[in-house]
């Protein structure tokens, strides 16, 4: 673990902007202008952009959560915060990625950025933060956004000198496409592992686990996170993009925001692959997802699952009877809204990341009960996740947060490497050639912002 605090107090300016003053900045235009590695959460032209950094946390192990809390609070303890905002993602502000397994020795992070640009409701908010004892003022914090702007338009101008990014010239065959090639697994053996997770659950005590692969990408020159994070933002605006240092990717699945005292999240569980969308689309997939007994119950597992963790942190617990169908470009889903107002305990009510901390892993990716599928999985995958399926998102200083599922991503391993995962979520109805076509669909938003297909 590295959780060092900076010599000097943390120091936070946060300022009321013009939103239009912005243009494209939060990559929602054709030209989405960003910084070259941008911290990132964006839905629906809402979210929060981040730049640089000033303070950092790193830790592994089955202690990840709570060290990270700690080391949050001991850098708030000291902090000067000047916040006339005052809204969830102002002030104080980290973004956070931790791997999905205790035994991981992916570092799971926690990253206080120099500038932040957050959009909300139509408010548009600048926050410089600083440990390096100087005082933010609104000069400064200007200073730092012109010059944020004027690099990413230097980026983006044409006729520069400056080489295409490899994705890019991929998509318009100048130059030769990526390569793939199978990870840990080919298919013919993660279908046996599919079969092998079949057989535990028929042998009784486990009801689904979830089983992931994944796949590499080779490059011949370095790949654009920019370009990546700007195609996801543009073709799977309901899902929340997002972007810590290497890992990138669009979750379509909130495991818990919390904003002030109510908290929700969103549970996904069942998929049906729209490549060969029929007409009527919509009543197909409500058809075909809520009429299968084996979507069902694979949602009905998650849902469980996660109400059941939430529940001793809520005073008031509410989910519909029946899930809807989520429309994605490349799936739909069951999906279901989940909303609790969450509960004081000495007087105090619980953070963003101590409910991630209670809700992680949830059946959606790991399978019930949880200590049993989260053994199979370690046997059964024959690789380390790192950051993939686990908790990715960003927190502020009053407890507030949003965290995704890292879902639908990769992690950029080198310049020109990307290594991408996808899972399906097993039970004893589950065909593996089946669950196999369902993570190619699940690959595909990153296939596509990198420019290839499988």
């Amino acid at each position: 673990m590295t959780a060092t605090l900076p010599t000097h107090p943390l120091r936070t300016l946060t300022l009321a902007l013009d939103p239009a003053a912005l243009g494209d900045f939060s990559l929602t235009g054709p030209a989405g202008l960003l910084p070259a590695d941008p911290f990132c959460w964006l839905r629906r032209g809402e979210g929060l952009v981040g730049i640089g950094e000033c303070a950092s946390f790193t830790g592994t192990g089955p202690d990840r959560f709570a060290d990270a809390e700690q080391w949050w609070k001991d850098l708030l303890a000291g902090a000067v915060v000047v916040d006339p905002v005052r809204v969830p993602g102002t002030g104080a502000l980290a973004f956070g990625s931790f791997a999905f397994s205790k035994t991981s020795p992916h570092p799971s992070v926690l990253v206080v950025p120099a500038l932040v640009v957050g959009f909300r409701d139509g408010e548009a908010w600048l926050t410089q933060l600083s440990t390096d004892g100087a005082v933010p003022t609104a000069g400064s914090a200007h200073a730092l956004l012109r010059e944020a702007l004027l690099c990413a338009e230097m980026a983006d101008a044409p006729g520069d000198g400056a080489a295409a990014p490899a994705a890019d010239r991929t998509a318009a065959g100048t130059a030769p496409r990526g390569t793939l090639r199978a990870g840990a697994l080919t298919e013919a053996e993660w279908m046996d592992s599919v079969t092998s997770g079949v057989q535990a659950i028929e042998r009784g005590g486990l009801d689904k686990v979830v089983l992931a692969r994944d796949v590499l990408a080779t490059f011949p020159e370095p790949v654009s996170r920019v370009s990546i994070l700007q195609r996801l933002v543009q073709s799977y605006d309901e899902c929340w993009t997002y972007g810590v240092r290497g890992l990138v990717g669009a979750t379509p699945e909130m495991l818990i925001k919390v904003d002030g005292t109510t908290a929700q999240a969103r549970v996904l569980a069942g998929t049906l692959d729209r490549e060969d969308e029929p007409a009527g689309s919509t009543g197909f997939a409500a058809a075909v997802l809520g009429g299968s007994l084996k979507q069902r119950q694979e949602h009905d597992f998650a849902v469980r699952s996660l109400t059941r963790q939430l529940a001793p942190f809520a005073t008031d617990l509410s989910f519909p009877a029946e899930p809807f169908i989520l429309e994605l470009p490349n799936v739909w889903h069951l999906a279901s809204d989940v909303s609790a107002e969450l509960a004081g305990r000495d007087g105090h009510l619980p953070t963003s990341l101590a409910l991630v901390e209670a809700l992680h892993p949830t059946a959606a990716v790991c399978g019930t009960p949880r200590e049993d599928a989260g053994k199979l999985i370690l046997e059964l995958e024959k690789m380390d996740r790192g950051p993939y399926a686990g908790p990715v998102g960003w927190m502020d200083g009053a407890g507030n947060g949003e965290w995704g599922i890292a879902l639908r991503g990769a992690v950029l391993e080198t310049p020109t490497t990307v290594r991408m995962y996808a899972g399906a979520g097993i039970v004893e109805a589950s065909d593996p050639a089946a669950e196999l076509a369902e993570t190619w669909a699940k690959f595909r938003p990153m296939l596509q912002a990198l420019g290839l297909h499988a």
